[in-house]
């Protein structure tokens, strides 16, 4: 693990002209935000050693590096779900690398459905919090000394000033944020009614298929995370619509520019 790591490291690092101070992670339909990066340097997944290659659409597949509110950024268009047949330590690969990188602060961002009453479509919910329900934790095997403990605290998997900048921006800029807790399946079926009845049951407010193993992983290496998630369908017992992929990704992009608002701004901020 740790030489596979350092190979992609040694090769991102030969291409970037910096030192990014924050690694994002794009979620399904979120793709607008590399829109927002200045005087981009392009790497495809498929030129990184060791790096896995994405098969979802609304994942493109490459890294970028850039400048977003006058700091330096590398984000990740294309994420990796145990569902497409990766292993959790594939999954969480990216992590690694941009712990070797030096990148110490993380943006996560993806679309879940929601089953908290009080949330809507196209809402923006900061998770501060998660339940992890995947089949495989990407921790388990032999730990790997230098690059985190065996037993890893999970009592603030969140960081807490980060999520309080973003409520507060919302507050003050009109833009609604609802916090939540996250809960990951495996995937890649949408729930059915009962699964999502279960989700509000274990005290969740959304669902997804990723997020969690990365911020596990991040936590491992005691990298500061932030996650906010778009609210792309609604499910319950009580409700029975149909849902697809389409319109996840069409939810998603309704949703994406208070999105960026927020992301920029917290990008932008001393916190």
């Amino acid at each position: 693990m740790l030489e596979k790591i350092k190979e992609a490291v040694g090769f991102i690092e030969s291409i970037l002209p910096g030192k990014p101070e924050f690694a994002i992670v794009l979620g399904s339909g979120l793709g607008k935000l590399q829109e927002e990066v200045n005087n981009p340097v392009t790497i495809d997944y498929q030129d990184i050693p060791n790096f896995p290659q994405t098969t979802v659409k609304g994942h493109s597949g490459k890294l970028i590096y850039g400048e977003i509110e006058g700091k330096t950024v590398l984000m990740m268009a294309g994420r990796f779900h145990y569902y497409e047949g990766y292993d959790m330590k594939e999954v969480t690969f990216p992590m690694r690398v941009f712990k070797g990188l030096g990148i110490e602060k993380v943006i996560l961002s993806n679309a879940s459905g929601g089953v908290n009453p009080d949330y809507s479509v196209g809402d923006a919910v900061v998770i501060n919090d998660h339940i992890n329900m995947m089949p495989e934790h990407p921790l388990r095997g032999k730990n790997e000394d230098a690059l985190g403990p065996r037993f890893v605290n999970m009592s603030h998997p969140y960081d807490e000033k980060m999520i309080d900048f973003v409520v507060n921006y919302g507050k003050q800029n009109g833009i609604e944020v609802k916090t939540g807790i996250y809960l990951g399946l495996q995937g890649p079926t949408f729930e059915t009614p009962a699964e999502y009845g279960m989700v509000r049951i274990l005290g969740a407010d959304c669902v997804g298929m990723s997020t969690v193993p990365e911020v596990i992983v991040a936590n491992h290496q005691s990298m500061r995370v932030f996650c906010i998630s778009v609210i792309t369908d609604l499910g319950g017992p009580e409700i029975r619509v149909p849902v697809s992929h389409e319109e996840v990704l069409s939810a998603a992009d309704k949703a994406m520019p208070k999105i960026i608002e927020l992301v920029k701004a917290l990008i932008g901020s001393e916190v």
